[in-house]
């Protein structure tokens, strides 16, 4: 039986992928997780209530703030593991802006600890570092970056993912490390944290508040972006685990380190969607726009990443249009994680 190592076990897109793990593997999991913002054990606690006896003895959270070493001590409590998916990151863009330095330390540090922990593992099968769209900068209309494009980072968060993602290249040159990296963009779905901006639209369309709409500085262009359920990102991973032996690795940069882009396959912009979640609920959308990218530095207008590669391996996210209906009756029903 096999063992994976999932950090930030209590954060949004890793408990969708503890849940995919249970549901389509026998492997035990082991999570880290320091419960600050981003990690919630309720999340883990509902998810697993939805699991039988069995499934729930798999998962076992152990906490630990990734900004100190893995020690011989929590190593030996981890135990030995086959797969680590590092997930767990700093994630918020103005955060990032008003504190540069605890980016640094979260997604840059705590990235370099975790990678010399797994250059540790004997059996080590996988490593898994989840990237982000952001690093490559903003997309000129009509652009979709690759895996392998040039970085344009744009704000401090970016920039510390990036910098995580390049000592993950580094690890595997050095050390030949087994490494994937993925890039994903705009991940939505059921728990995620309600300043977000779906959970946060359903929020104000449901109270009949007035949704504001990330414009270009004339206030006629609204920001776009490619979104993606947190079930396909994790169900996209497992796809990459479970085909290694078929996954297209080429590419013309000389990089040996695979990267894989996991990102929606329709590109809406801001008031599409917002204009979708209303029409869930039945109701009518009140919204104004407001031009953040010119008054706000670090956000970026349009941000798009090419699915081609993971299409042409045979991978495709559901249809997003249907995934936002289902989060919007979700999370209606499900209150306490609208109004935390």
């Amino acid at each position: 039986m096999k063992r994976i190592l999932i950090t930030g076990g209590g954060g949004f897109i890793a408990h969708h992928l503890i849940n995919q793990v249970l549901m389509r593997t026998d492997w035990e999991i082991v999570t880290l997780d320091r419960l600050d913002y981003s990690g919630n054990l309720n999340r883990l606690h509902d998810l697993l209530q939805e699991r039988t006896p069995t499934e729930r003895k798999r998962v076992r959270t152990i906490f630990h703030d990734l900004k100190a070493e893995i020690n011989p001590m929590l190593e030996a409590d981890i135990g030995p593991v086959d797969i680590i998916a590092h997930l767990a990151a700093g994630s918020h863009v103005d955060r990032s802006i008003d504190r540069p330095m605890e980016f640094v330390m979260d997604n840059v540090v705590g990235t370099a600890n975790l990678l010399d922990y797994g250059r540790r593992q004997d059996n080590l099968e996988r490593f898994l570092y989840f990237s982000t769209d952001e690093v490559f900068g903003p997309a000129p209309e009509g652009v979709k970056y690759d895996e392998y494009d040039r970085y344009n980072c744009t704000n401090p968060y970016s920039a510390s993912k990036a910098g995580a993602e390049e000592l993950a290249v580094a690890y595997q040159n050095t050390y030949k490390m087994p490494i994937y990296i993925t890039h994903t963009m705009n991940v939505f779905g059921q728990r995620q944290h309600p300043e977000k901006f779906i959970p946060m639209t359903i929020r104000n369309v449901r109270d009949g508040g007035t949704v504001t709409i990330h414009s270009d500085e004339t206030k006629t262009i609204p920001g776009s972006r490619h979104y993606i359920h947190a079930e396909d990102v994790a169900d996209a991973t497992l796809f990459l685990l479970e085909n290694e032996r078929t996954l297209d690795m080429t590419n013309n940069t000389g990089i040996k380190c695979p990267k894989f882009n996991i990102c929606g396959s329709t590109e809406l912009n801001n008031l599409e969607l917002a204009q979708l979640i209303a029409e869930s609920q039945g109701k009518e959308l009140n919204y104004e726009f407001m031009d953040f990218h010119s008054s706000r530095p670090g956000h970026d207008l349009r941000y798009a990443l090419s699915g081609d590669r993971m299409a042409n391996m045979g991978w495709t996210p559901q249809p997003v249009r249907e995934r936002i209906d289902e989060v919007v009756q979700w999370t209606l029903n499900n209150r306490r994680w609208l109004d935390i």
